[in-house]
């Protein structure tokens, strides 16, 4: 049995789940999960690709996960609390659990950019976005979305371009 994965042969996932208006510059994502035809159960592993325009995700943080970003080609600015800082190819940054400092990449340039992103999988994970209100609670559904004060999202689904 070889452990090589076909990459090329793995469906990408275009767009979010975010509810509107969150989901527009996130709707050209595209992520291609390679963790989990890998097997992996203790953390994720996707290739991100961001065309010109596209963001990662909204700014957010997650009390209970590690994540990781390398990219791999092109050019992002990543957002955080600090301001906004350009990483290139080589560049990396991570993103310690329970760090309340949000963060996300958003491709402004005028070429694709693809990074490898790396996180921790913890059941009943949380992901709070500071910039807007919006939470992922804890053992929602990967579509469950509320606002702050727990009120949900209603008409939740995959928007993409």
């Amino acid at each position: 049995m070889t452990k090589r994965l076909d990459v090329k042969s793995l469906e990408a996932i275009t767009g979010t789940m975010y509810p509107p208006p969150y989901d527009e510059p996130c709707r050209a994502r595209e992520r291609t999960r390679l963790g989990d035809p890998a097997g992996l159960t203790q953390f994720g592993v996707n290739l991100l690709r961001l065309p010109p325009g596209a963001w990662s995700s909204q700014r957010h943080w997650h009390p209970g996960e590690d994540e990781f970003v390398y990219v791999l080609s092109g050019e992002v600015v990543l957002v955080t609390n600090a301001g906004e800082e350009v990483l290139r190819a080589g560049d990396a940054a991570g993103f310690p659990a329970n760090d309340l400092d949000g963060h996300c990449l958003q491709n402004r340039s005028g070429a694709d950019a693809t990074v490898l992103e790396v996180g921790t999988r913890q059941k009943g994970s949380v992901a709070y976005y500071p910039d807007i209100d919006m939470v992922a609670p804890a053992g929602g559904k990967p579509a469950a979305y509320t606002h702050r004060d727990g009120t949900p999202y209603e008409n939740i689904r995959r928007r993409g371009s």
